[in-house]
């Protein structure tokens, strides 16, 4: 019987839940190091399967991040080669690539002709729009309050509707659940309770007290960034409901407590879909993702939002659960946002459309591999020009910034082994270190402009403009050679 019982699930197709939050930093779960933010089912999704902790989005040419990576993720196509996402879209997310045939092997179409039953929640707006319209059933809409109607409580019940109707009905295709939140992106506004429980109050205007319950301030807080970001009057910067331009004690602190509340609201609704998918008899033949489009910063560097690319921001979280995925295992992984699409065909047993550009991850959640990619290449310009650019290579990170028309050119250089918070000399201030109670050590600052590091700068500095190439970025650097 045992024998029988494992053959049907080998010989049927897998389930997919893909969970995807909005702006979600690694740093806010405890399987990534956090010890204040409460989320135990997906601390169990985590130890039931594995942990990559060098999973990141490819970047952004806008101020929305979330729309170039939302399309990555639905695509598979690299930054500099989008297809345009929808009736509204923004002519500077628009790449190379042949439009139809994109949209045409986009994740729910691909799905779809593979025999799957796509459902898909999730808020409205800065996505696929034309590929979202593809999922045979859709459940749409922006939820960023606490309650039933409104907060993550609505994406929830959603997909606990469909799995009984589904069941009800007997349907024996695969189904391919599309789990997107609306939240921790703000406004953060948090359930009653869960608001009391990490020190927080939902407000609009940044708070004059501090409140001893809520989360410390991170060690890479900063009272101001020390160079200007290079996008003016940028939203997440000076107009974030509850911060505007503060980052006082006060204002952080209850940001993160704001944020907390969220994202254990969101991990209520997990913990749900999972025990439904236990209760119907799917959750063994069930491959489940959580991560999110990009992390952000709420206070880290002097920053609140994600338009940057130090490593709170540029990562993601990323945790996958199924069959063959060993429990209770970590791996680096060295992945995009975009190679989701090659990743869930080739775990499925679907062949991976040709408009893909990303790699299946498929070796190294089954342990045969440690990364897919040697280098790891980051952009943001969706202010000034050319933007930042990063770039990583083992334990040594790359960031390059030119904005502003020129008047602000910096470089900074991480070994992200002994500085993983990225501190730089303003983290040593007496000031900063008694607000944050972390005393950093002489070598977590930025080695850019130390003797000793000018050949690894060197090299960092080829491997950027080697991978600029190689990804179409239309854009160069001051220092760089000038494009045809």
């Amino acid at each position: 019987m045992l024998f029988l019982f494992v053959f049907s699930v080998l010989a049927k197709k897998p389930n997919i839940l893909f969970i995807l939050t909005d702006d979600q930093a690694p740093h806010t779960l405890s399987s990534y190091g956090n010890k204040v933010c409460q989320t135990p089912h997906i601390d169990k999704l985590a130890s039931s399967g594995m942990v990559l902790d060098q999973a990141y989005h490819m970047g952004s040419m806008s101020g929305a991040v979330c729309s170039p990576s939302r399309t990555m993720i639905m695509s598979g196509r690299t930054l500099w080669n989008l297809p345009p996402r929808g009736k509204k879209h923004r002519k500077q997310e628009e790449g190379k690539g042949p439009r139809v045939e994109i949209l045409q092997n986009t994740l729910p179409a691909v799905f779809n002709r593979a025999g799957y039953e796509t459902f898909r929640t999730c808020k409205n707006g800065n996505s696929y729009g034309l590929a979202n319209e593809l999922f045979q059933i859709v459940k749409d809409k922006s939820c960023r309050n606490a309650d039933e109607d409104s907060g993550s409580q609505w994406h929830g019940s959603q997909v606990l509707s469909y799995l009984e109707e589904r069941h009800v009905r007997k349907e024996e295709k695969p189904f391919l659940i599309y789990f997107g939140f609306s939240h921790p992106h703000d406004a953060r506004n948090g359930r009653n309770d869960l608001l009391d429980k990490y020190g927080a109050e939902n407000v609009q205007n940044p708070p004059a007290r501090i409140n001893r319950k809520a989360p410390k301030l991170p060690i890479s807080w900063l009272p101001a960034h020390p160079f200007h970001h290079g996008h003016p009057k940028l939203r997440d910067e000076v107009n974030v409901p509850g911060v505007k331009t503060s980052r006082t004690e006060a204002t952080v602190r209850n940001e993160l407590g704001r944020e907390y509340a969220c994202i254990e609201n969101i991990d209520d609704q997990v913990g749900l879909v999972i025990n439904k998918l236990k209760e119907i008899g799917e959750f063994e033949n069930t491959y489940i993702f959580y991560t999110s489009d990009h992390g952000i910063a709420v206070g880290r560097h002097g920053l609140m939002g994600k338009q940057n690319l130090y490593e709170h921001s540029w990562r993601v979280p990323f945790i996958v659960s199924g069959p063959g995925i060993k429990p209770m295992s970590r791996n680096e992984g060295n992945s995009y946002l975009l190679d989701l699409l090659p990743t869930l065909c080739d775990l499925s047993g679907i062949p991976i459309p040709e408009t893909a550009q990303g790699k299946s991850l498929k070796p190294v959640l089954m342990g045969k591999k440690k990364i897919i990619r040697a280098l790891l290449y980051g952009a943001y310009c969706g202010g000034t020009k050319p933007g930042m650019r990063s770039i990583r290579k083992g334990d040594w990170k790359l960031i390059k910034y030119d904005t502003m028309d020129g008047q602000v050119r910096e470089t900074q250089l991480f070994n992200l082994k002994e500085n993983p918070n990225e501190l730089i000399i303003e983290h040593h201030s007496k000031e900063v270190v008694k607000k944050t109670g972390n005393q950093p050590n002489k070598k977590q600052i930025n080695l850019a402009k130390l003797s000793r590091y000018s050949e690894k700068l060197v090299e960092m500095e080829e491997l950027l403009l080697k991978e600029m190439v190689r990804l179409e970025d239309p854009y160069r650097f001051w220092d760089q050679p000038k494009l045809d």
